[in-house]
């Protein structure tokens, strides 16, 4: 299934895709997309049923998409995770480590599939095409041989970057959580309809320009991995995301290095799931 969140008389609503549509969700007693996941089986169950029994209520390229999912607890990104990606890092000088790299993007950073970014004060502005993953059952202390009994689903993310504001600190929390710098989307594919999520193709283009083209099977610790050391510290919950590492070609790796500028149009997509796309705001 592909859950979603779009706008509605004024509000936002749960929704599904069906053929070209939109499936409201209303009247299913879930309030928010976090109650679904929280539900695990037995809600996606109630879903798939009204689905079945139901016509869109609205066509897809008639709605605003909204983040499909409101304020998670957690949205958590591992860093230097492609291998041409951590070169690319190495010729920024930035130290390697003998751990899996994990920063925050703070929650307020989310935006929908196709809000526009606003760069805020930042001069360097970059674009990261990544895997996103939501966390469905609780994760704690869990292997990676259990990790993917933990997963509820996949999403699109560009991992906006103030190149700038990143280095401010070692944690790179500054430049990685402007507001509108987290756009997800367009939905959440169920898990169930990802054969292998490490054999994924995802690309990034800039004003039609191919700048990143990878697969998902050349990250350096896989999804798996990243959830079993991520639950050995602390416990993921249902809803908490996870941007699993971009691949080469972002800008401020480029010789010269360019990025982003207003009327800029940035999209991310992945083989799969859907694409992103959103353009970067004029000032005024």
């Amino acid at each position: 299934m592909k859950l979603l969140r779009y706008k509605h008389a004024g509000g936002s609503r749960l929704g599904a895709v069906k053929d070209d549509g939109i499936v409201g969700l209303e009247g299913l007693g879930f309030n928010t997309m976090i109650e679904i996941i929280a539900g695990g089986g037995d809600a996606l169950e109630v879903v798939r049923a009204h689905i079945r029994q139901s016509d869109p209520e609205i066509m897809l390229a008639d709605a605003k998409l909204l983040a499909p999912i409101e304020r998670p607890g957690k949205y958590l990104a591992i860093g230097m995770n492609y291998i041409k990606h951590l070169e690319e890092a190495d010729k920024l000088g930035v130290a390697r480590s003998k751990h899996q790299v994990w920063f925050n993007k703070q929650t307020t950073c989310l935006s929908g599939p196709y809000d526009e970014i606003d760069p805020g004060v930042t001069e360097k502005l970059d674009y990261e095409v990544e895997l996103g993953v939501v966390i469905g059952r609780p994760a704690k202390m869990v292997s990676e041989a259990h990790a993917v009994e933990h997963v509820f689903g996949y999403f699109v993310a560009n991992d906006v970057s103030a190149r700038d504001w990143q280095f401010h600190s070692p944690t790179f929390t500054m430049g990685k959580s402007f507001d509108t710098h987290g756009p997800i989307g367009p939905w959440i594919v169920t898990a169930d309809e990802i054969a292998d999520p490490h054999a994924l193709g995802l690309r990034c283009f800039v004003n039609g320009e191919k700048r990143q083209d990878n697969n998902t099977r050349n990250m350096i610790a896989n999804i798996w991995a990243q959830i079993a050391y991520l639950s050995t510290a602390f416990t993921l919950e249902s809803g908490d995301l996870i941007a699993t590492g971009t691949p080469e070609g972002v800008g401020v790796a480029m010789e010269p290095q360019i990025f982003l500028k207003p009327g800029d149009v940035v999209r991310c997509e992945i083989d799969g799931i859907g694409a992103i796309e959103n353009r970067v705001r004029k000032a005024g």
